[in-house]
């Protein structure tokens, strides 16, 4: 028996490799996306209402990933036939068609995410990963069975993220939509005492550690 990953990826560490079966065939996680970043969203099974609701409301946010370069991929432990029929359904009953690929994880990729948490009994729980074009995990989260994700929030978290590497800024709370800073963004902390003595006069802020602009 293949013995169990203890050390499910944290923050900044490199997404485990596992070759995968998919609705659209065969991948290599990550090397199939390298270059790339990619949200992994999991569910605890096919044909459940909650799941469901999330299918139709990831798929609904395709474009607005795609237009910031970002793939989807979909995942459960349940074989491969049972996710094609899952996604024929929803095609045929709520009139949505599924065009990310859907996992079929098994106990082994689950615990290689922690994925499986003894606490909430022998589902998987939903869990997120966004994963960075060198590989990084960048973000995690996870919600228990019975309540569906803000896919609102992955769409502005992931957003967050590539401006962030793209400008050198860290982003305030609800980033864009910050009560104090609007859509403005943060500038990092300077590095010496000259730069903190010159932040004042180059940037807008409340003080020399807490200055932003505008992007």
């Amino acid at each position: 028996m293949e013995q169990q990953n203890t050390n499910p990826p944290l923050l900044g560490d490199e997404f485990p490799e596992m070759n995968v079966a998919t609705t659209h065939g065969p991948m290599s996680l990550p090397n199939d996306m390298k270059g790339k970043w990619f949200v992994l969203f999991s569910h605890p099974a096919d044909f459940t209402p909650v799941c469901t609701t999330e299918f139709a409301d990831f798929q609904s946010r395709v474009a607005q990933f795609e237009k910031m370069g970002v793939k989807l991929i979909g995942m459960s432990v349940d074989q491969i036939f049972s996710h094609i029929k899952w996604v024929e359904w929803i095609k045929e009953n709520l009139d949505i068609e599924i065009t990310f690929p859907v996992i079929a994880a098994n106990d082994s990729v689950a615990n290689k995410l922690g994925m499986l948490h003894p606490g909430k009994g022998s589902n998987t729980v939903r869990a997120v990963f966004v994963v960075d074009p060198e590989s990084k995990v960048r973000l995690l989260l996870y919600y228990p069975q019975e309540i569906g994700r803000n896919m609102d929030e992955i769409v502005r978290a992931t957003k967050a993220l590539i401006t962030s590497d793209q400008n050198g800024v860290a982003m305030p709370a609800n980033w864009p939509e910050n009560e104090l800073l609007k859509d403005r963004v943060i500038i990092p902390p300077p590095q010496s005492q000259q730069d903190a003595a010159q932040r004042m006069s180059q940037y807008e802020g409340y003080d020399w550690w807490f200055c932003h602009k505008a992007l």
